[in-house]
């Protein structure tokens, strides 16, 4: 039915849309208390739901901040375990080192210390005897000079003299004997001094790497605590670690790339390079499956060595067979290496044959000649070849920070997505709330005759009587019976 039909049932348009109008607005008035209970059961379901839901994601993302955390501090658990554990390898091998030279090193010292004292018992400097000529000078000087006095005292003083002589020349030579014997003494002072010096260094090592271990086991007892602020350190270092092994990888990834560029071209005329798997090349696939190979035996190379534990199967085994695995892994990558430098001479070889074609068919007979240079690139590339695969080996270390810092990463993430959805998940619960408000003034917006003529007469009737009051009471019940 148009609305043409609708205005035709009087013959005056505008009367028929006011009657309408009077009609419609009569029908809202009346049905404006049931129209006000389903705007608002609808605002509170959708408002209750809403607040249900972020409540739901609310708890979701604590218990994945609790799991985080729990993750965050095994990890570092792990971590600080085996930085201790080396550490404690460290001073184990260095007081094994210096226990091991101790009998030695204690013998020297004796020996020395034992040749030093005996030496230095010799070089003690011996006062020279008194002379007896005191008590005879005394003697002599008694004597009358008139009775040949002056004589013996001339002999005396002759043989003074000459007894001085005896013993200042006894006494130089003594004096010799003990600096001689004193610079004997000098290699035993530098081989103890050598030796203490040996000593302390090795006792400021230990200390210096008690002090690192006193510190270490200080943040694992925190880590064990499970404090927050052990938690905040976790969580920062994950995230460095985890850009930092991105930027490693993405490096990689670029060697990677200059390998697959090497060894593409001469598979391709190994494997043919028509014939394709899907929408790659057969020769493509089989680069990518060479290099993938190289990576998995680095990776393999590198757990055998225990500097990673991505697979804790091979940390387990024995040495015995650690050390197999390392030769058997070692030998597969050598000769993958290999393989590759054979491809990069051979993808040099297919570049002058290019060359060489393009220049024929062109007719030029000088481009024919071969550059004596080209030696250079070939030796380029065939080193090249050789060395990145090997270069691959090391992208096992920041692999295996990103796999431990990626966990951290991603609930990290999530926590902050579920943060958020929680949020405003209450924001539309409270905006549907005030939305249920708004539908119910909107719904009231073309009713307002009617409510401004309903409220006029709430208004008057206190005037009235006791029967006017209670008729116009119950009318206006009747009336307002629709409205909640």
């Amino acid at each position: 039915m148009s609305i043409t039909t609708l205005l035709a049932f009087t013959p005056w348009p505008a009367v028929s849309a006011s009657i309408l109008f009077i009609l419609l607005v009569t029908a809202l008035y009346l049905a404006r208390g049931t129209a006000h209970q389903a705007i608002s059961a609808t605002a509170n379901a959708l408002a209750k739901g809403l607040r249900l839901a972020s409540h739901s994601v609310a708890h979701a993302e604590q218990r994945l901040a609790a799991r985080n955390r729990e993750v965050l501090l095994a990890a570092g658990r792990e971590a600080k375990e085996r930085i201790v554990e080396r550490e404690f390898t460290r001073v184990g091998d260095t007081v094994r080192k210096d226990l091991a030279g101790y009998p030695e090193m204690h013998r020297r010292l004796s020996e020395a210390i034992i040749r030093m004292e005996e030496q230095q018992a010799k070089a003690v400097e011996v006062p020279p005897e008194v002379p007896g000529w005191a008590q005879a000078v005394k003697v002599v000087a008694n004597i009358d000079a008139r009775n040949a006095g002056a004589d013996i005292l001339s002999d005396i003083h002759k043989s003074m003299v000459k007894s001085h002589s005896e013993a200042m020349g006894a006494y130089r030579k003594s004096s010799g004997e003990r600096h001689s014997l004193l610079r004997r003494m000098m290699p035993d002072w530098r081989l103890v001094t050598e030796t203490l010096g040996h000593v302390a260094k090795s006792v400021e090592s230990v200390i210096a790497r008690a002090l690192t271990i006193d510190r270490h086991m200080e943040e694992y007892e925190a880590i064990v605590r499970g404090e927050d602020r052990a938690v905040s350190v976790l969580s920062s270092s994950s995230i460095v670690y985890f850009f930092v092994s991105l930027l490693v990888l993405a490096v990689a990834t670029a060697g990677a790339a200059v390998n697959f560029t090497l060894i593409a071209r001469p598979m391709a005329e190994m494997v043919g390079g028509t014939s394709f798997i899907g929408v790659l090349r057969t020769a493509d696939i089989a680069a990518l499956v060479i290099i993938m190979v190289e990576i998995s035996m680095g990776l393999f190379l590198m757990e055998s060595l225990r500097i990673t534990r991505l697979f804790p199967v091979i940390g387990a085994l024995s040495d015995k067979m650690r050390v197999r695995m390392i030769m058997v892994t070692f030998t597969i990558l050598l000769l993958m290496a290999s393989v590759e430098a054979g491809l990069a001479y051979m993808r040099e070889l297919l570049l002058k044959d290019e060359l060489a074609t393009s220049a024929l068919l062109r007719g030029d007979a000088t481009d024919t000649m071969l550059n004596g240079h080209m030696w250079i690139t070939t030796a380029a590339q065939m080193g090249m070849g050789f060395v990145l695969p090997f270069a691959l080996v090391f992208v096992a270390i920041p692999l295996e920070t990103f796999v431990h810092s990626l966990r951290t990463v991603v609930g990290l993430i999530a926590i902050g997505i579920l943060r958020a959805l929680a949020l405003l998940l209450r924001v539309l619960g409270n905006g549907f709330r005030h939305v249920g408000g708004l539908a119910q003034r909107l719904y009231d917006l073309p009713l307002f005759v009617p409510l401004w003529i309903e409220m006029r007469m709430a208004a008057s009737e206190p005037a009235t009587g006791p029967q006017g009051s209670r008729g116009r009471t119950g009318e206006g019940r009747s009336f307002r019976g629709a409205q909640p």
